[in-house]
């Protein structure tokens, strides 16, 4: 009677279920309880089946879980090692932890959501683990409770990659526009990762994919042109007027040079953001001085005018007409005698066909840069990963959809 009271309080106290307790005492260590399964006969700790009993000469085994105040609480029982007939002689499961793990499950839950909101340096000083450990639950808890059925419907994609040393590695990251999310993610970038992700994706749900939106990588487009030559490629609309905005920096460097000694050249040095601003973002000052260049420096000029009629290009919502304005605009670029132009000009006339998916579907890159803009705080406050594995998992913990649902006073 007095070890059901002892169960039942414990059982709320702790937030576990399936689990008898038999005592507890207080350690140097902290509160050891004695506890064992529901069940008499063990199961399987990797498929949970019912088994005979293989081998009870073991140690007894240690859980850290959640700490009571300043005191440590800690699980003890003494494992048996099931006889598995699928998996063979095994450690059996235990209710209160995952298979393999010295954690209880609702430490580990405690430990994940912490490392979603703080660097895990942090989170070691909060529960008393190492940084190592920290890693270890977060990649246990991603490969348990990342969705298996991301890809099912997966009709919308973003590719991108992103860096994460200094010595130029790479993850490329793949974004589902539909539900906001990571989905995949992958070791280096170019058309070779590009690949491994087809390859897990499946031909079957290769074939529902119909449109992707990149940057004009020719590893990517090449991917994408032997793997899924059906998927329409759209090319990201920002990263194209940015090359048209490093055009027209090049124009005025060229300029600079030109005029280098003279009063002109200190006026032109002075107008790289006015020329680099959206029109309605200038000042009354920042205006006089772009009237100023247009009387007085008419290549500079020139260049602002082909930046902006190629934004203005894109803002025709009818494809025929978007396809009229971008040819006129190639027109006007190859014969303006601005080199940079020239050659952003047979840029955007090879890939022509996707700059113009834009236009019917309304879709960029910006959802995938944004997922990467926090990608990068991930690796600013962990300042940096050793290994790709590491961000990745970190990845898929922080942008993947992974629902947690820590053991926190209050919350239900």
């Amino acid at each position: 009677m007095a070890t059901m009271r002892l169960t039942n309080i414990l059982r709320k106290l702790l937030g576990m279920t399936q689990i008898l307790f038999s005592a507890a005492e207080m350690a140097e260590r902290g509160l050891v309880i004695d506890a064992r399964p529901t069940w008499n006969k063990p199961r399987c700790g990797l498929c949970h089946r019912r088994c005979t009993i293989y081998d009870t000469s073991n140690e007894p085994r240690n859980w850290r879980h959640l700490a009571l105040g300043r005191v440590p609480i800690w699980i003890r029982y003494t494992m048996r090692r099931a006889n598995c007939p699928v998996h063979g002689p095994t450690a059996e499961w235990v209710p209160w932890a995952a298979h393999q793990s010295f954690f209880t499950l609702e430490f580990e839950e405690l430990v994940a959501y912490l490392a979603q909101c703080m660097d895990k340096t942090a989170v070691t000083h909060l529960v008393g683990i190492n940084w190592r450990t920290v890693g270890t639950i977060v990649s246990r808890v991603v490969k348990e409770r990342l969705d298996t059925k991301r890809f099912d419907n997966l009709y919308i994609i973003g590719i991108d990659e992103i860096s994460y040393r200094r010595q130029h590695e790479y993850v490329t990251v793949i974004v589902d526009h539909a539900k906001h999310r990571v989905v995949w993610t992958g070791k280096g970038k170019g058309a070779d990762t590009l690949k491994q992700f087809f390859a897990e994706l499946g031909p079957e749900r290769t074939q529902k994919l119909h449109t992707a939106t990149l940057d004009m990588s020719a590893a990517y487009i090449s991917a994408l042109d032997e793997v899924a030559p059906h998927v329409t490629k759209n090319f990201d609309r920002f990263h194209v007027q940015a090359l048209a905005c490093d055009a027209v920096d090049e124009v005025r460097r060229a300029e600079v040079r030109r005029l280098a000694g003279s009063e002109q050249a200190q006026v032109v040095k002075k107008v790289r953001f006015v020329l680099l601003k959206n029109p309605w973002n200038l000042t009354l000052r920042e205006g006089q001085r772009l009237r100023d260049l247009q009387a007085n420096n008419k290549t500079i000029y020139r260049a602002y005018l082909l930046k902006e009629s190629l934004a203005k290009a894109y803002d025709y919502l009818q494809p025929w007409r978007a396809e009229k304005a971008f040819k006129e605009w190639i027109f006007w670029a190859k014969h303006s005698r601005l080199e940079p132009f020239k050659k952003l000009a047979g840029t955007i006339e090879r890939h022509l066909e996707g700059i113009l998916a834009y236009t019917k579907t309304r879709l960029t890159n910006g959802l995938t840069e944004g997922l990467n803009n926090k990608i990068r705080l991930i690796t600013r406050r962990a300042f940096g990963f050793h290994s790709d594995s590491a961000l990745r998992s970190m990845i898929h913990l922080v942008c993947g959809g992974i629902p947690l649902d820590p053991p926190i006073v209050g919350a239900h």
